[in-house]
């Protein structure tokens, strides 16, 4: 059995293993989540991070991206809000295309924006686009994301989803040495029920949860 690193359940069981690494998954959540002794080191990560090119100019990442902005925004109604784009990566792109809509910005990046004075305060809104998955310590990330967002206001999430073991077998997403944590519907359910949230998910990878209280 292992800690899982997200709900801290005693319950996690080998998944599955393959040449890279060995992945559990937990009962209780149904997080999957990489053997914490494969997990990089700091420079190994950014290492990786570096090599991204993403481009606030390159107009096929902005209608990636869009596809979380698109329904967020119809939620959100009339702006003044305030929001937090977290893990905005080398080339900010999402906060540029939410500040171009009229929304106030910040942005937050462990390796790239690394300035904390932003997490100490509470926002309309919270987007995190393809960064769940690197969540080393996923239970103190959801915390925080979920405390920066206000009573009433919204966490915009993109990330790929898990779904059966057969699946999982053939996952390029899975592949990535820094993807280490893996949610599922079940898990963002879980999360839901457990911390007063209400959750919507649009297409295959984007998941919105509202703050009830």
């Amino acid at each position: 059995m292992q800690l899982c690193p997200l709900c801290s359940s005693q319950s996690a069981d080998v998944f599955h293993q393959d040449k890279r690494r060995v992945y559990f998954r937990c009962k209780a959540c149904a997080l999957i989540f990489a053997d914490p002794e494969a997990l990089l080191s700091p420079e190994d990560e950014k290492a990786v991070y570096d090599q991204h090119e993403n481009n606030p100019d390159d107009q096929g990442y902005r209608g990636f991206l869009n596809r979380l902005a698109q329904p967020l925004v119809e939620r959100l109604g009339v702006s003044p809000c305030s929001g937090l784009d977290f893990g905005s990566g080398p080339g900010p792109t999402l906060s540029v295309m939410l500040a171009e809509m009229g929304y106030n910005m910040a942005i937050y990046d462990p390796y790239f924006a690394d300035v904390s004075a932003v997490l100490d305060r509470q926002y309309d809104f919270v987007t995190c686009t393809e960064a769940i998955e690197h969540f080393y310590t996923p239970a103190k990330e959801w915390r925080l994301l979920t405390d920066m967002v206000k009573p009433g206001g919204w966490l915009g999430i993109m990330t790929k989803l898990a779904t059966d073991a057969d699946a999982f077998v053939q996952w390029h997403y899975k592949n990535d040495p820094t993807h280490v944590s893996f949610f599922s519907r079940e898990t963002f359910r879980y999360l839901a029920k457990r911390d007063g949230l209400k959750v919507e998910f649009v297409g295959n990878d984007v998941i919105l949860l509202r703050k009830t209280q």
